[in-house]
């Protein structure tokens, strides 16, 4: 018998175990106090857009497109409690500018970029236009989606200066003809009142740029598009506005759909021209440019998180940047647009559709972010459903014809779902204090980028909603309580991770107060019972 052998071996395992108790016992299970009497911003809603899919899918057979309006609006449940949905509560309409009608000569190379336009070339309407993506906005409003945003990428080509969609060939000024700033507005005008006779659908908010920043100037064969400056931006928004008075329409006109926070409270790749946004539309010192006393514009702003996610102190601090500039100027913020691009390095950028934890954990990251350090009342992803790169919830397969198809659903849409399902409009973000075993003070410790990020929502309704993400390969022990409420005895979980149906996983109620595990490289999202 080898007596050195088993020394070793019962050596060993005396190690083992003492290290593994040592570890349990210096673990950190971090609290978290919900503070309840330190309300912060009131949330409004979580979207995403039709842009360009949906011409196409909203006029699928139902057998294929009935479940993409399901899984994107569906607040129903299952016979186990499972969500169908994750119940998006607003729904971007992509408004066209003809470049469809066009054909090849748009410049714009994939017609799946391309949208029609309501707008005739003998100056009519005809409101079969768009049928497709009308179509799918009354499968959003049937699932209970109330509030619908209009965006224009670019006028009508019937106003632009090249008669194009797109900006190929010009300087960074807006595409639109000096003398058709009017006529614009009043087909902005038109076509809200054109789609609520036609379709029984009301647009509440309407953009008329997008990415008037865009240090690219919208050159090139991609997609509708026109740069602005902030100048002409304010003539436009102020064209829309009379309109609006004179028709009786109370639609809300926002601004500016920035393509980079940056640009919104600085310059970033361009200049004072179409930067410092905030500044320029809120500041009354801005005379040029001010809107906050033009009527249907709120203090509020719109813009888009490209290119600001790594690194992770960028992260924070670009979002840190635009909350102090929009306190200073009590302007609201809405992030209306944001996928994965080619700096996003630590998940390989955007090339190639990811259906896996991998993007989700990296997108929620960013939702926390911009709610927390942002201060963000809305949170929209770009497109609904994409193709063959990281920016659809959803994933198509079409025919050739595009007459038919079918869609794939990801691990980014379910853990969206872990937000929009259940941190619904009117609910109110509270501020939370941290405390490791000890009970001391941990700055900021509802976010750990690589571990465990928290946010807590009281909703309209009095129900509480506890969003847990864990970042961490390892699962994390933590508990959190309400200490200046009660009534919560229990709360619902709700888990998306990986591996199949692991989407809004119901689980067993959790009793208030008790320590909880949450999964490696999950999202968790808690309902009080």
């Amino acid at each position: 018998m080898n007596y050195r052998l088993i020394f070793y071996l019962s050596l060993a395992f005396l190690y083992s175990n003492y290290y593994a108790s040592s570890a349990t016992a210096t673990a950190q299970t971090v609290h978290f106090k919900i503070q309840a009497d330190r309300p912060q911003q009131t949330m409004e809603y979580f979207g995403a857009s039709d842009a360009w899919s949906m011409q196409a899918i909203g006029l699928w057979p139902d057998s294929a497109r009935l479940k993409v309006a399901d899984w994107l609006f569906s607040m129903e449940t299952d016979h186990k409690g499972q969500p169908k949905g994750i119940g998006l509560s607003l729904w971007r309409f992509n408004a066209g500018a003809g470049s469809s009608e066009q054909g090849n000569n748009s410049q714009i190379g994939s017609p799946w970029n391309r949208t029609e336009c309501f707008l005739t070339s003998d100056g009519t309407y005809d409101w079969n236009k768009q049928a497709g993506q009308c179509q799918f906005m009354k499968l959003a409003q049937e699932r209970g989606v109330e509030k619908f945003l209009a965006f224009f990428n670019s006028p009508p080509v019937y106003f632009t200066q090249n008669g194009l969609a797109t900006n190929t060939g010009r300087e960074g000024t807006y595409n639109l003809r000096p003398e058709c700033y009017e006529d614009f507005a009043v087909y902005a005008a038109t076509m809200i009142e054109g789609i609520k006779r036609k379709h029984g659908i009301k647009i509440n908010y309407i953009c008329p740029v997008n990415e008037p920043d865009g240090h690219w100037n919208w050159i090139g064969p991609k997609q509708e598009g026109t740069p602005a400056t902030n100048r002409e931006i304010a003539r436009i928004v102020r064209a829309m506005s009379r309109e609006f008075v004179k028709q009786g329409i109370d639609t809300e006109i926002l601004v500016n759909e920035s393509s980079d926070y940056r640009c919104m409270f600085s310059t970033h790749q361009t200049d004072w021209q179409r930067g410092y946004a905030i500044q320029t539309f809120f500041n009354p010192d801005s005379t040029a440019t001010y809107l906050g006393n033009t009527p249907n514009v709120k203090r509020k702003i719109v813009g888009h998180s490209y290119w600001t996610n790594t690194p992770l102190e960028a992260l924070r601090a670009i979002r840190c940047q635009l909350k102090d500039t929009l306190d200073k100027y009590d302007v609201e913020f809405w992030q209306t647009e944001t996928c994965i691009m080619s700096n996003d390095e630590e998940i390989g950028g955007g090339g190639g559709y990811d259906r896996s934890m991998r993007t989700a954990l990296y997108v929620a990251r960013i939702i926390h972010h911009d709610i927390v350090y942002a201060g963000a009342r809305s949170w929209q992803w770009w497109r609904a459903v994409g193709g063959d790169y990281k920016d659809g919830l959803l994933r198509e397969y079409s025919t050739k014809d595009r007459k038919t198809g079918y869609v794939v659903d990801s691990k980014l849409l379910w853990v969206l779902g872990n937000y929009s399902r259940f941190v619904r409009p009117g609910a109110v973000r509270m501020a939370i204090e941290t405390y490791d075993n000890n009970g001391r003070l941990i700055k900021d410790g509802e976010t750990d980028t690589q571990g465990i990020m928290l946010s807590a929502y009281r909703n309209a309704d009095g129900c509480w909603a506890v969003v847990v993400l864990n970042y961490a390969p390892t699962d994390k022990t933590i508990s959190f309580d309400i200490p200046e409420t009660n009534g919560v005895k229990q709360w619902q979980p709700y888990t998306t991770a990986d591996g199949k149906d692991n989407n809004l996983i119901p689980g067993k109620p959790v009793k208030y107060g008790h320590p909880v595990v949450i999964p490696a490289r999950s999202a968790v999202t808690f309902t009080s019972m």
